[in-house]
């Protein structure tokens, strides 16, 4: 069999093992390894164990259980409920203000954990409540957590940035500040859906908290002071140069330990769970990336990325017009796969066909990280929608869909605004110092 057909058949092996459940980073590890068998068998376990031990000791990927620990701890100190109170108090009295709340206290939650589905769980068991409360109408209520839980792969420092940058071998500092605008722009077109939605039907945010004086307000803020002063400090410390992104996880897991310790929340019982609960996302994102490899090195012994390029070449397409239906295809397959699965399974397809026709791979990033934002909560897999429902047991799954369409749409609009505007993603990367 040739390269091609050996491609073809590796990908069908993977959808069919993803299919049925099989872990993606398993599924990727399987058909890689048999997949280089096939083509060199004396390659496969050679291979198998290089790039099992080349991601293993590769340093930047420390960054990804530093900033989960961040995360973890900003939940069991009460940072983050902090930042919601904060939202809370100044958007709370105005018609939609809870579920406004809810987003910004999302997006800043995403500023510190790198999860999506840390923002969306966190956020909901505390605003959920308060909402189903003031007698929001449940698929809005529901929508905004799931929808602002999806901020959490796009704000720095996220998750999904990192995968990207090791498979691209892009800078992660440059994606982290590529992700800053975009994130904003995303959470005001959020919290103009939501205005849009009760402006059309005002029943459906009926309540809303009594107006807080300034003083209450501005002492809310001072509460929160803790968890914006770490992400400004992390953030800006990329920025400006002061040390680098893994140095930034570092410096921003530190100081979550010493705001825990401070709050008295530094007990063995909360501790235990901090660690654990890093160890299994930290463990599961890095065997995705074991498979990731493996399959990256199986589909470039095919050949079939090199053939795909010169196709695209040969049809004469632009390089928009090819960005445009890369988008489009991960839009589809984000109805029925796992974000990170399509992004470790497209990005070794992908970027030999983009890169040559001058694409810049850091904006590409962007717009390919808010398209898997899209995924998240469509249906009819959208794993942050299930993730809602796990909290909001008395609410049907139909709607909690109905809910996230209006916010699906402002996704759509923050494409299209990225791609028309590529200084949006590129503006702080080509600011940053150094």
């Amino acid at each position: 069999m040739d390269g091609t057909t050996i491609a073809l058949l590796g990908f069908a092996a993977l959808f069919v093992l993803l299919f049925i459940r099989m872990p993606v980073g398993v599924a990727m590890l399987l058909v890689g390894t048999v997949g280089i068998y096939m083509i060199r068998s004396q390659a496969a376990i050679p291979k198998l164990a290089g790039e099992i031990y080349n991601e293993a000791s590769n340093y930047p990927l420390t960054i990804i259980p530093l900033f989960v620990l961040m995360g973890n701890l900003a939940g069991v100190s009460g940072m983050s409920r902090d930042l919601y109170d904060a939202a809370h108090a100044w958007l709370g009295h105005v018609k939609g203000g809870l579920a406004s709340a809810t987003v910004v206290g999302c997006a800043g939650f995403s500023a510190l954990s790198g999860s999506s589905l840390a923002a969306a769980l966190t956020m909901g068991r505390v605003s959920l409540p308060e909402m189903q409360r003031y007698r929001y109408d449940n698929g809005l209520a529901t929508g905004a957590i799931a929808a602002g839980g999806t901020l959490g792969i796009l704000i720095p420092p996220s998750a999904g940035f990192v995968i990207y940058a090791i498979l691209t071998e892009e800078s992660i500092g440059q994606l982290f500040m590529a992700g800053v605008i975009p994130g904003l722009l995303l959470t005001a077109l959020f919290i103009l859906a939501i205005w849009i939605v009760v402006a059309r039907s005002p029943d459906k945010a009926p309540g809303g908290t009594a107006r807080v004086s300034l003083e209450d307000r501005l002492r809310a803020m001072a509460r929160a002071g803790w968890i914006v002063g770490i992400i400004v400090l992390t953030i800006g410390g990329i920025y400006t140069g002061v040390f680098s992104a893994i140095e930034a996880a570092g410096v921003g897991a530190f100081l979550a330990i010493i705001v825990t310790a401070i709050r008295g929340r530094l007990t063995i019982l909360n501790m235990k769970e901090v660690f654990s609960s890093t160890l299994r996302s930290s463990g599961t994102v890095f065997m995705i990336l074991f498979g990731a490899f493996v399959f990256k090195t199986f589909i470039g012994f095919t050949g079939v990325t090199y053939a795909l390029s010169l196709w695209v070449d040969a049809q004469g397409f632009s390089a928009m017009q090819v960005v445009i239906a890369f988008l489009a295809i991960f839009i589809v397959l984000g109805m029925f796969m796992d974000g990170f699965a399509i992004l470790v399974l497209t990005v070794p397809l992908v970027q030999p066909i983009i890169e040559p026709l001058g694409v810049n791979m850091v904006w590409f990033g962007v717009l390919m990280v808010i398209v898997l934002e899209m995924g998240l909560i469509s249906p009819p897999v959208g794993v942050n929608v299930f993730v809602v429902k796990g909290i909001a047991h008395n609410v049907p799954l139909n709607t909690i869909f109905r809910g996230i369409w209006p916010f699906w749409f402002a996704m759509l609009v923050a494409v299209i605004l990225v791609l028309t505007f590529p200084e949006i993603a590129l503006l702080l990367p080509s600011t940053m110092f150094g």
